[in-house]
C-alpha cells in the first residue's frame, strides 16, 4: 500500500487561492514617472488582462500544483512485512562421513539401507527446523572441513549434506580434529550460543589432537558439545550355509563420547535405530530451544520523483508553450503609433 510521511504538506493546497484573493486587495503606489506614451503601455496592459486565458493552461498549472504538494507529503509504497532472521544460537554440526558410516544396518520402510542415508534425512529435519539460527556443517573422516560457514541459510546446509558422497573425507575417523575445527570457528560467537553437535559411529583413530584435548579447549571456550553414537546393536551377515549376528557398532567409543558431553556440559544419546536419531535430535531441540521472537520489516521505496518531475516536466511544458515576457519590439512599435502629437510635452514629473 501507499503511506504519506509527511501528509500535513497537504494544508498547503489552498494558497494559490489565498494569494488570488489578497493580492488585488493590496494598494498600489503612485506612479512616481509619467512617460510620453504612458496611456499607450496602460492601454496594452488592459489588452492583456481582457485576453481570455487558455483552459488548457489553467489545467496544468493546477495539476502542476498538485503535483508539488503531492511530492511534498512523501509519498512511499510499504511491501507486506519480511520476517527478518533472528540471531538464535550458533550451532555447529559435525558429521561423521568416514567408511564406516556406509554399515547397512538402517532399515527405512522396511528396507536397508545405510548410516549415511539415515544421517542425512534426520539431520536435514532438523535443519529445518532451526529456523533463526545460525547453522555451519563440518564434515569429517580422516581428516576434518569445513562444509559450510556459519549461516542462516538453512536450505544450503541441507543440500550440502545431502549431497556428501560417502568417504570423501578418507576412511578413518579424527573426532578430535572436526572438535578442534568447531572450537575455532565459534570461538568469535557470543559466548552462551556456542554449540556443536557431533555424530559418529566409531573411535578417534587418527588425528592431530586427541578428542578429550580437544573437548577441553572447548570447554574454556564455552563451547557446549551434545555427542550422538550411531549405529545398530545386531545385524545378520549371511554366510555360505547359514547367517551369522554381529555388533556393526563395537568400534563405537561411547566412553569418550561420554566424557567429552560433560566435559562441555552437553548430553551423549546412543541412537540405534532412524527412530532413536530422530528422537534425539527432537530431545536436541528441548534442550537447545530458540526463544528469541521472530522480527519484522516491510519494505518501502520513496515515490516523491514522480509527481515531483511530473511538475518539473509541467512547467518545463507551460514556459515553452506560453512564454511569459512580453515583445518589447511590438511593445515600442504599439507606443509609436499611439504617440502624442506635441512631443514638447516631455517628460512630466
Amino acid at each position: 500500500m501507499i503511506e504519506f510521511v509527511w501528509p500535513w504538506a497537504l494544508a498547503a493546497l489552498p494558497l494559490p487561492l489565498i494569494v488570488y484573493w489578497l493580492l488585488p486587495r493590496a494598494s498600489r503606489p503612485e506612479a512616481a514617472l509619467h512617460v510620453p506614451f504612458f496611456s499607450a503601455l496602460s492601454g496594452f496592459e488592459a489588452e492583456t488582462r481582457t485576453e481570455p486565458r487558455s483552459l488548457l493552461r489553467r489545467l496544468l498549472m493546477v495539476l502542476g500544483w498538485l503535483a508539488l504538494i503531492l511530492a511534498a507529503t512523501r509519498p512511499q509504497y510499504v511491501g507486506d512485512p519480511i520476517e527478518l532472521p533472528t540471531t538464535g544460537r550458533d550451532l555447529m554440526l559435525a558429521v561423521d562421513i568416514s567408511g564406516s558410516m556406509g554399515t547397512e544396518d538402517m532399515q527405512v520402510s522396511g528396507d536397508k539401507t545405510t548410516r549415511l542415508t539415515v544421517v542425512k534425512n534426520v539431520v536435514g529435519d532438523f535443519v529445518e527446523r532451526r529456523r533463526g539460527d545460525r547453522l555451519g556443517l563440518i564434515l569429517f573422516g580422516s581428516q576434518a572441513y569445513l562444509q559450510t560457514p556459519l549461516t542462516f541459510d538453512r536450505f544450503t546446509v541441507q543440500r550440502l549434506l545431502a549431497e556428501t558422497p560417502l568417504g570423501i573425507a578418507g576412511g578413518k575417523t579424527a573426532i578430535g580434529d572436526a572438535i578442534g575445527l568447531a572450537v575455532k570457528r565459534l570461538q568469535s560467537r557470543p559466548a552462551d550460543s556456542r554449540i556443536l553437535i557431533l555424530l559418529t559411529d566409531g573411535r578417534n583413530n587418527v588425528g592431530e589432537v586427541s578428542p578429550i584435548q580437544a573437548a577441553k579447549i572447548a570447554a574454556q571456550q564455552e563451547v557446549r558439545i551434545h555427542t550422538v553414537g550411531f549405529g545398530s546393536d545386531r545385524m545378520e551377515v549371511p554366510g555360505l550355509l547359514f547367517s551369522r549376528t554381529v555388533n556393526p557398532s563395537a568400534e563405537l567409543d561411547e566412553k569418550t563420547l561420554t566424557e567429552i558431553a560433560q566435559l562441555t556440559g552437553g548430553i551423549y544419546q546412543r541412537a540405534r535405530s532412524a527412530a532413536e536419531l530422530s528422537q534425539i535430535y527432537r530431545e536436541i531441540d528441548r534442550l537447545e530451544p530458540i526463544e528469541q521472537e521472530a522480527e519484522t520489516y516491510r519494505p518501502t521505496a520513496a515515490l516523491f520523483m514522480w509527481p515531483l518531475g511530473l511538475a518539473f516536466l509541467i512547467s518545463l511544458f507551460i514556459t515553452a508553450t506560453y512564454p511569459g515576457t512580453l515583445d518589447l519590439a511590438s511593445l515600442k512599435r504599439r507606443g509609436q503609433r499611439t504617440a502624442p502629437q506635441n512631443p514638447a510635452r516631455g517628460l512630466e514629473a
